[in-house]
Formats: structure tokens, sequence, C-alpha cells
């Protein structure tokens, strides 16, 4: 029989319940704003919420929001200006206006041969004054790079078989990277990451530029049937940030826990990364993808374009009062020393 006497207790169990919760919740609670799924290119901040989490006993939870669940990849750097969301990762060249000093690193042809380059020079990059006063203007803070490698395309259609095919040829491709393929006579266009595979699959850009990773998250080698093996004309430099308010916030210990948990996030990734070629050549073969090998003649011939793009660079940042040669020479000089 249900009494009083027993409703009671039921009911203390219940507010016992309710007030033990707290006690296992995490103190502090920042979300972060991504877009996609769980991949190579986010394995870092995966690890990097593992970290903060143990170094601090449960007590700053970092939670990972995928698919553009809090915002579209494109307004990442907007929601971190006005507190949104305490994190973020974005790709400078989806606001290249916006974040200038970065897009220095998405210039073709800079000679990054692997990602613990990439990461070393980013690194440095990020510690200048001018690229923290750059970011400042939208509350942010750089932690640290989503380094990748060149990227190569990945096509539907006749396989090209010289550079000059890619004349008329409408591809995927940002930034530096874009700049390097309309050199050659491409028409770049600036699709989103998540609706690049129906964009080859419809015929709508015949070409997407991305790293392997990404090129295996969007499908869009399932959509392929050829891929530029030794191209490697660029990339995009995507960082991850966070609010420079949330960061002021945190208690001493808490941001302590955070900045040494960037090393262990960092060399995770480049861990995972490098083991995901093991999936990618073999991907590559059961979609019955052609891989292009171009000469070393025509490569070369490719590269001679790059000089006119860094000196448009040069010229534009510099008028726009950037010490765009000071960051140049700074990673010129980390690459090569």
């Amino acid at each position: 029989m249900f009494t009083f006497k027993s409703a009671t207790a039921a009911s203390a169990a219940v507010l016992g319940l309710t007030f033990a919760c707290p006690a296992f919740a995490a103190d502090v609670t920042w979300n972060v704003s991504l877009w996609g799924k769980q991949r190579a290119f986010t394995e870092h901040v995966e690890k990097l919420a593992e970290e903060v989490s143990a170094r601090t006993d449960g007590a700053f939870e970092i939670k990972l929001n995928y698919g553009e669940a809090l915002s579209k990849s494109r307004e990442n750097l907007d929601g971190i200006s006005f507190g949104a969301f305490e994190m973020a990762q974005f790709c400078a060249s989806y606001h290249a206006d916006k974040n200038p000093s970065l897009t220095v690193l998405e210039l073709p042809f800079l000679g990054v041969s692997d990602l613990e380059t990439e990461v070393k020079v980013s690194m440095a990059l990020y510690d200048h004054p001018a690229v923290q006063k750059d970011l400042a203007r939208w509350n942010a803070k750089l932690l640290m790079p989503s380094p990748m490698p060149q990227y190569n395309f990945a096509g539907k259609g006749d396989v090209p078989t010289s550079i000059s095919d890619f004349d008329g040829m409408r591809v995927r491709a940002l930034g530096g990277l874009g700049q390097m393929m309309e050199a050659v006579g491409a028409v770049p266009t600036s699709v989103t990451a998540s609706e690049t595979y129906q964009a080859i699959d419809s015929g709508t850009v015949q070409a997407a530029g991305f790293a392997p990773h990404a090129h295996m998250a969007f499908n869009t080698i399932e959509a392929a049937n050829w891929w530029t093996a030794n191209l490697n004309p660029g990339t995009v430099h995507c960082p991850v940030v966070v609010n420079m308010d949330a960061y002021a916030a945190l208690s001493d210990e808490n941001k302590a826990a955070l900045d040494a948990s960037v090393q262990p996030a960092l060399d995770h990734y480049l861990a995972n990364y490098n083991a995901l070629y093991d999936k990618w050549w073999p991907a590559l073969e059961e979609n019955g993808i052609t891989q292009v090998e171009f000469s070393e003649e025509e490569l070369a011939s490719f590269r001679e374009k790059a000089g006119p793009i860094w000196e448009a660079w040069l010229e534009e940042q510099s008028g726009a009062g950037l010490p765009a040669q000071e960051l140049l020479d700074l990673v010129n000089s980390t690459i090569n020393g």
C-alpha cells in the first residue's frame, strides 16, 4: 500500500539523488564549436578535453559540439568574439579579412615538409605581438594549430594529365591554394567542407582540394575518380582559439591545466594523423581512384607562379598596417631553422 510515509521516503530518496549529483558535476564547463564529425582534424581537441579533465579531477569540463550545433563553421570566430562559446576551431581562409596575419601560413609553396614543422611554425607565429593583436580584435586567444599536410585534389570526370588541364576547371580551393589554382586557369570556389561531396557528385565543382583526412571524412573520394598525388600546392591554416574573457576568468589551477594540456594534445594529433595514412592508401584503391603524378618540369613551372602571389600578399597586408615582411621572414626562418 502506498502511504504518506512511503511517499515521503521516496521523495527523500529523489531529493538525495538530486542533491548528490552536483557533487560530481564540473565546476567549470566550456563549450567548443566544431563542424563535421570527430576525425583526425579534431583529435587534438578530443585529447585536450581528456587531459584537462584528468588534470583537474573532472572539475574543468570541455564539451565538444560537432555538426555545427553551436555555430556555422564560417561564423565560429564571430561566436568567440561575443562569448557564444568558450572555444572554437576555424580556418583562416574562411574569412581572411578578419584574421589577415594568419593567412601568411596559407601562402602556396612555403616549403613545410611535415606536420611537426607545421606545428613549430604555427606556434612561433602565434607568439608574435602583431598576430596576437590581430586575433584580440575578436576576443580570441590562439591556443593551438590543427596542422595539415599539403592539399591535393580529388575530382570527377576526365583525368588531368598535365597542369594545363586545370584551365577552366571549377575547383573547391580556399586561400592561397585558391589563388594558386587561379594562376593556372582554374576557377576556385569556396564550397564548405560539408557540402563538397554533393558539389562534386552533382558537377557543381569538378574537383576539391583537401588534406587526406578530409577527403575521407567528407567522402569526396566516393564521388571522385582521380586524385593528384604530388601537386602539393599548399594547405589551409585552422587554429583552435579560446575566448579571452573566459580564459582570464579561469582559476590559476584550471588555466595551468589547460596550458599544460596543449602539448600532449598536439602529440596525440600527430601520432593519429600519421597512422591515418594506413587507411588512406587502401581507401584510394577500394574506390578505384586514379593517382595522378605530374612531371617535375610541370611542377617547377607551377611553383614559379607562387612568386607573384607572395608579392601581392606582402603589398596588401603591409598596406593594411601589418608587419607583413616580418611575419613572412619569421615563417621562413622557422621552416629553415
